[in-house]
């Protein structure tokens, strides 16, 4: 009875498993969002994002997602601009890219949502890298696309990855007293399942 009821488990484990150990998954831009607070003059909160992210999470659970630092949007276009330039200096480090491991992630993600704290990722961000601690809330679909979902904020210290720099040349031409240099992230990614 043991041997059977062990036959039993490998072979549901298996079922559970074989779906995500074939599989490949492309992020959306169409359906995700990366998006970030600033906030000026201590009080002063507005949210910005990023028109353009890409990435890709296999069936090893390995997870990279490029941020085209290009594709800021401030909703005022010379604030893009001198972002662009002389915050995320892009000229020489276009992308932000975050990467993790997933694959125990994976092994216990069915249909349905799923809160998975302490995820470890690494960002690379303006010629910089550094180990970040993410909650995440994450769902599979039946057809088993995968949507994954900042839990709480991402907090990004801009003297992690040197650009206390360029917030001070930025709060200079705006003629600003302050801009804050811990930056909230939030995100909400959809990854398509490879036919």
């Amino acid at each position: 009875m043991f041997k059977s009821l062990a036959i039993a488990a490998f072979s549901l484990s298996s079922i559970l498993v074989a779906p995500l150990a074939s599989a490949n998954w492309q992020v959306n831009n169409e359906q995700s969002n990366v998006s970030f607070v600033s906030i000026k003059k201590n009080s002063v909160a507005e949210a910005h994002h990023f028109k353009n992210v890409s990435g890709t999470l296999n069936e090893q659970g390995q997870f990279k997602l490029m941020i085209d630092l290009t594709s800021v949007e401030t909703l005022i276009p010379i604030r893009n601009e001198r972002m662009t330039k002389l915050l995320f200096e892009t000229a020489k480090f276009p992308n932000a890219v975050l990467t993790a491991d997933l694959s125990k992630a994976l092994l216990t993600l069915n249909p349905g949502q799923h809160v998975l704290k302490g995820l470890k990722a690494e960002l690379d961000f303006h010629g910089n890298k550094k180990e970040l601690t993410i909650d995440v809330l994450a769902n599979m679909s039946p057809k088993g696309d995968v949507t994954v979902s900042s839990f709480a904020p991402v907090i990004i210290n801009a003297s992690d990855f040197k650009v206390t720099e360029g917030i001070s040349e930025l709060q200079k031409l705006a003629g600003l007293p302050s801009i804050a240099t811990a930056v909230p992230v939030t995100f909400s990614l959809t990854l398509d399942k490879e036919k």
